[in-house]
């Protein structure tokens, strides 16, 4: 069995499909899969979609680029809603550093004030840490959480190696599989196998064989045989290895 660590199937690219999707990547091998919140008005769609399918669990979270249209009552409505439906996670929340004309303040206030719900409640959280991978271990530092994800992650070696001090795992997907994308697919061979998750980001971030399409849960097994490959490994040990992974940080799951 396979677990998908990250996978958006409450997004509107699988309105028209959604539930054939969730089909074909069960009878592929993916045998849970954790579907992030990124803004309090889509939490119900997150909750919806894992009440529907059986082994999908709910992450509810302000994703930093929805942050410009979050105020503090979410945050409320974020604390009531773990009380009430027992996500796995806090998240998808973070930093990123990357789009232009951030609001750097506003991003760091939401982030910080979700780290504390999940430690108020003892929860993993997943990280969007798209070029601020240091400003985000800044914060986990002074915040101290129960673990969780470092969603897509693509830092240094240095950084992999301090969120997995802070017993974090680190998350990869399709972006492993470009040939181009040789410091990621470098990390992928040398990191410790305990610590890699595997995603799939979908609908977004496909990988190679998918090319600009829409990505799906379904391509999972296909991402697995890429790390496998990479580490020279079998299918069966990917297997057992990043499902005890997710499992062990994400204890919910279990």
């Amino acid at each position: 069995m396979l677990i998908d660590t990250h996978c958006h199937l409450d997004a509107a690219e699988f309105d028209t499909d959604r539930d054939a999707v969730a089909a074909r990547a069960r009878a592929a091998g993916v045998g849970a899969v954790v579907v992030p919140g990124v803004e309090r008005a889509g939490f119900e769609a997150v909750l919806a979609v894992c009440r529907r399918h059986p082994g999908y669990a709910p992450a509810l979270g302000i994703h930093p680029l929805y942050v410009d249209r979050a105020d503090p009552a979410d945050l409320e409505a974020l604390r009531a809603a773990v009380v009430h439906h027992h996500p796995v996670a806090i998240g998808e929340i973070g930093l990123d550093f990357f789009v232009p004309d951030y609001d750097r303040e506003r991003q760091e206030f939401y982030f910080a004030e979700q780290l504390k719900i999940a430690r108020e409640f003892d929860l993993p959280v997943l990280l969007h840490i798209r070029r601020a991978q240091d400003a985000v271990l800044k914060f986990l530092r002074r915040f101290k959480v129960a673990g969780g994800i470092a969603h897509a992650f693509n830092g240094s070696r240095q950084q992999a190696e301090e969120f997995i001090k802070l017993g974090f795992k680190l998350g990869f997907g399709g972006a492993m599989t470009w040939p181009r994308a040789t410091r990621l697919r470098e990390l992928a061979t040398d990191l410790p196998l305990s610590a890699i998750v595997l995603e799939t980001d979908a609908p977004d971030m496909p990988p190679v064989f998918v090319g600009k399409e829409r990505n799906s849960p379904e391509y999972l097994p296909r991402i697995a045989a890429v790390l496998a490959e990479l580490r020279g490994i079998g299918m069966d040990e990917v297997a057992s290895a990043t499902t005890a992974n997710a499992r062990a940080v994400l204890k919910g799951l279990a």
